[in-house]
């Protein structure tokens, strides 16, 4: 019993984790978020990066992500950018061969995202040795916050549908809150096609199809603080057409 615990604290103190944060006009919110992941990080002692993939913001946000390298160093910030944007998957695929943490966490940059789970994600993973843990707006005390009628609306009836077609064995299938280890992101992305949206569903019904063990966590979604959301009339019928693409394949 003694040699596992000794084992278990061994992996643990070599366990890293790898931050993505794809970025596109995230001026504002970009020096807040890393601000709050070095914090939450710090206070909780776990080791880290955070690797910016911008896809090149015309607002300015590489420089903003130069500065901020320039503050906290280069072995915690990460910049690799991109010359234009080429979509969610092909932005963690390049943010995870930089990647040199064990685990990788995606999450957004517009601050919806708060870094005060991410201890939680990693209490939760360890317990449970879990392949992914995804952060859940629909179970526990978990919820939306800022979005109009709308924007609910959408979401709640693109979650239902989706558990209605696809049983994925998870509350919350549009979320891109999400720690993984390493390993199973990467079998993931080499097996999905989808884009957009419909991309982070499609993560999670791979996941099933694979076996991959998940655990979730309750959490606060909020609203953009800055910038323009992304979510448009096309992006919803991308999302239509995805989801029907999964229903007829899985």
């Amino acid at each position: 019993m003694a040699s596992r615990k000794t084992s278990q604290r061994n992996r643990e103190d070599v366990d890293k984790y790898s931050v993505l944060l794809p970025t596109y006009n995230e001026r504002e919110n970009l020096p807040l978020i890393v601000w709050l992941l070095v914090k939450y990080f710090g206070e909780s002692g776990h080791n880290y990066e955070i690797i910016v993939i911008d896809d090149g913001s015309p607002d300015g946000t590489l420089e903003v992500a130069e500065q901020l390298q320039k503050i906290y160093g280069e072995d915690k910030i990460l910049l690799r950018p991109r010359a234009k944007k080429l979509g969610l998957g092909t932005a963690y695929i390049h943010g995870m061969k930089h990647a040199t943490g064990n685990f990788i966490i995606i999450m957004d940059a517009d601050l919806s995202h708060h870094p005060k789970f991410i201890p939680e994600f990693i209490e939760l993973q360890k317990e449970g040795d879990y392949d992914l843990v995804s952060g859940t707006r629909y179970r526990g005390n978990g919820g939306v916050y800022g979005w109009d009628l709308r924007r609910k609306i959408i979401s709640r009836g693109a979650n239902f549908v989706t558990q209605v077609l696809l049983r994925p064995g998870a509350s919350d299938l549009t979320g891109s809150f999400r720690l993984y280890k390493k390993k199973v992101l990467e079998s993931l992305v080499e097996r999905c096609v989808s884009k957009g949206y419909v991309f982070q569903m499609e993560m999670i019904v791979r996941a099933r199809q694979l076996n991959y063990t998940i655990g979730e966590v309750p959490i606060s979604f909020v609203d953009r603080v800055y910038g323009e959301s992304k979510l448009g009339g096309n992006e919803i019928v991308s999302f239509l057409k995805g989801l029907l693409t999964l229903f007829a394949t899985t």
